[in-house]
């Protein structure tokens, strides 16, 4: 077995969720903000919500420490909390998890949404089970491109870098990845603008994890 470990992020990987948070920011964001496009989005998906925060204010034209602003902005993300996560369930994500834990791999879960989205996500889609470790970029000062997140799953798991596979697929995540000493397998979306150049593996679903850990 090629891998002990795979680490999986969330948002873009076991759920299709990005372009859904990303048109919902949009829609309210530009009824007082009308210059702001989606494409000045972009950058924010895969980002940490510190990242994200300081980005919206500059498209804004509004000051870092607009607490106002950071106001409206917690509105228009409450907005968000609306998703039923079992519809942007990628619909092979429980086979595919079912079949890396029963073959022996460990399993965890590191993404930059906060632990409540997380949490709610593991419950309404029944995927508890099949995570030894989750943690989120809450709990970190820096989140990813910072390797920080990944390191500490490792850590976790009890796997060196070399045993673990990371399963990503924003700029951001490939790069922290990379930096935490893994190799990556990067989701494809033609979606978005996303560099995955420093991955390993270009996958197009999660059913082909199999093959790359195990062939």
């Amino acid at each position: 077995m090629r891998y002990r470990a795979v680490i999986f992020d969330m948002d873009g990987v076991l759920i299709d969720s990005e372009l859904y948070y990303l048109q919902q920011t949009h829609r309210e964001i530009v009824k007082k903000y009308p210059w702001i496009s989606e494409e000045d989005l972009y950058p924010t998906v895969g980002m940490d919500s510190e990242r994200t925060r300081i980005r919206m204010h500059r498209l804004a034209r509004r000051e870092p420490d607009d607490v106002g602003f950071d106001r409206e902005l917690e509105e228009i993300y409450r907005l968000g909390e609306n998703l039923h996560f079992p519809d942007v369930l990628y619909p092979e994500v429980p086979e595919v998890l079912r079949e890396l834990g029963v073959r022996g791999l460990k399993i965890a879960l590191a993404s930059s949404s906060s632990k409540k989205a997380i949490g709610r996500m593991l419950r309404e889609c029944a995927l508890t089970e099949h995570f030894s470790f989750v943690i989120s970029g809450d709990e970190f000062q820096e989140s990813k491109p910072n390797p920080q997140i990944y390191l500490t799953a490792m850590k976790a798991l009890d796997c060196q870098p070399q045993e673990c596979l990371i399963v990503e697929d924003s700029s951001y995540g490939v790069q922290a990845g990379v930096a935490a000493g893994a190799e990556v397998a990067a989701r494809l979306d033609d979606r978005f603008p996303f560099d995955q150049s420093q991955a390993t593996y270009f996958i197009h679903s999660l059913r082909e994890l199999p093959e790359i850990v195990f062939g």
